[in-house]
């Protein structure tokens, strides 16, 4: 019987190689936005990286790209509250949303957030997937679901990306996975694959690569 939302497999030497030298090029912070009309231009493909606060998606950022201080991770949650966007070689944007979850923020700004994130993920005809982090010790919790209806709404693509593979025991990993799996199969825009990622190990990332890589 077939697993429905299956690890993705490892990739290809080919989708490998690919995915490693789109990642070796120049990567570099482009700005940080906090409203629509400061998005630059959108003249190349892009992916979005979506998570709740401390779900390790700077470090996670910072192991695609092999640059350590790229994306700047915060140990408070909330604290990053602009939509960040990064090049990649002249081809594409990695952008960073703002960590949802925001145990310390004014109720006005994580308001004027959502609303951000929302016209933003409803209004970029270049973004080709939504890449939503789950910290594998954990599993899909509530805020998650509320940025992956959003996701459905907005009709964007999301993939799921565990993080934190390697603090988590093998048996604790597969009733993660099984939950994670049970929560995606009620959205739409899921993508039919996870990816189990450790930024610490390096577990993941080529995978990772090769699936930007390989985008449209």
């Amino acid at each position: 019987m077939q697993i429905a939302f299956p690890l993705a497999d490892a990739p290809d030497p080919e989708a490998r190689e690919a995915g490693r030298k789109l990642f070796a090029g120049t990567t570099d912070f482009l700005k940080g936005v906090v409203a629509m009309n400061g998005l630059p231009d959108p003249d190349r493909m892009e992916v979005c990286f979506a998570g709740r606060s401390n779900v390790g998606k700077s470090t996670l950022i910072n192991a695609l790209t092999g640059r350590k201080g790229l994306a700047r991770a915060s140990n408070t949650p909330g604290r990053t509250q602009e939509i960040n966007f990064f090049t990649v070689a002249e081809s594409h944007y990695l952008v960073d949303l703002p960590g949802y979850g925001y145990a310390n923020a004014p109720l006005a700004v994580v308001e004027k957030w959502q609303r951000l994130l929302k016209n933003y993920l409803s209004g970029r005809a270049t973004l080709r997937r939504a890449f939503v982090l789950i910290d594998a010790r954990h599993g899909v919790k509530d805020v998650d679901e509320e940025i992956m209806k959003l996701l459905d709404r907005a009709a964007v693509t999301f993939q799921c990306v565990l993080t934190k593979a390697d603090k988590v025991k093998l048996q604790d990993r597969e009733k993660v996975l099984d939950q994670t799996r049970k929560a995606l199969s009620k959205h739409p825009a899921a993508y039919p694959e996870l990816v189990l990622t450790s930024s610490e190990k390096g577990d993941g990332i080529e995978t990772l690569r090769s699936i930007i890589y390989g985008l449209e």
